[in-house]
């Protein structure tokens, strides 16, 4: 057991096909840049699930809590909470966007991946690597795919298994289910070409809210989502990706096992400023 203090930067939109462990990724930096995983956080620390159902304000801070290394998992980042419900759970600060995100990019970019190649052969053994920040050399654009627009009986056996669900509505009509699959595809310092899909809370958040403010109208808040990871982010923001892998497909040895779990995106630094 140890006490650890990880930066919160990764929530995915839960998705209930996958193992009760895993049903969201929740994963962020420890204080000396090293990645960490931690599962399972029940959803309640995570989303207001009694009220508006939006995603709690913990990204970018500072929380501390006892941790164990999951023996169940071969990937070296993953981590279980000694005290599930969180009651030993310290929050501390939270780290602003000041100055083009340095407090964030001083923890967040400690070790950057920028080829494709070097991150699959270190997702392998010994090494496993399993979470990464990466530095796509372009991101060409985005790809939107029609999914199934229902959760199907899944969200059913995750009930059975825990108390994951500290909630008084059924789960499913709090958190809905994305009829749609977002895609980043971008190129490595070497021009190989990869699609990844983007898992972050964030993006299904923008849908919703597109959504909403369109009327229900769908091709506006795709068109809304689109303009913002694809017209504003590729443009005007210097783009890391955060990726990680599930144990299922990890395991597995996929041909790339990585989806994108999240966006870091400060401000393009213009070079040779004069001061």
């Amino acid at each position: 057991m140890a006490r650890k203090k990880v930066l919160i930067t990764v929530t995915t939109y839960p998705l209930p096909s996958r193992s009760y462990d895993e049903l969201v990724c929740t994963a962020g930096f420890l204080e000396n840049g090293d990645w960490i995983r931690i599962y399972p956080v029940p959803l309640s620390f995570l989303i207001d699930l009694k009220g508006s159902g939006k995603l709690n304000k913990v990204k970018y801070t500072w929380i501390e809590l006892d941790l164990n290394k999951r023996k169940d998992d071969f990937r070296p980042e993953s981590y279980s909470p000694i005290n599930y419900d969180f009651q030993d759970i310290i929050l501390g600060d939270k780290l602003n966007t000041k100055e083009n995100w340095a407090y964030r990019k001083d923890i967040c970019l400690n070790k950057v991946y920028t080829n494709k190649t070097k991150l699959i052969e270190d997702s392998k053994e010994p090494k496993n690597i399993s979470l990464a920040t990466f530095k796509p050399t372009k991101v060409i654009g985005m790809t939107i795919e029609n999914d199934e627009r229902e959760w199907k009986d899944e969200w059913i056996e995750l009930r059975k298994q825990g108390s994951l669900f500290d909630i008084v509505k059924p789960v499913e009509t709090i958190i809905p289910k994305l009829p749609y699959k977002f895609y980043y595809r971008f190129l490595d310092d070497e021009g190989v070409e990869s699609k990844l899909m983007l898992e972050d809370w964030e993006i299904g958040a923008l849908y919703w809210n597109c959504l909403k403010n369109a009327d229900g109208n769908e091709n506006i808040a795709l068109k809304k989502v689109r303009e913002q990871y694809e017209e504003n982010f590729i443009k005007n923001k210097d783009l890391y990706l955060f990726l990680g892998t599930t144990k299922e497909w990890h395991r597995r040895r996929a041909t790339n096992p990585f989806v994108i779990i999240g966006v870091f995106y400060p401000k393009i630094e213009l070079q040779g400023k004069l001061f």
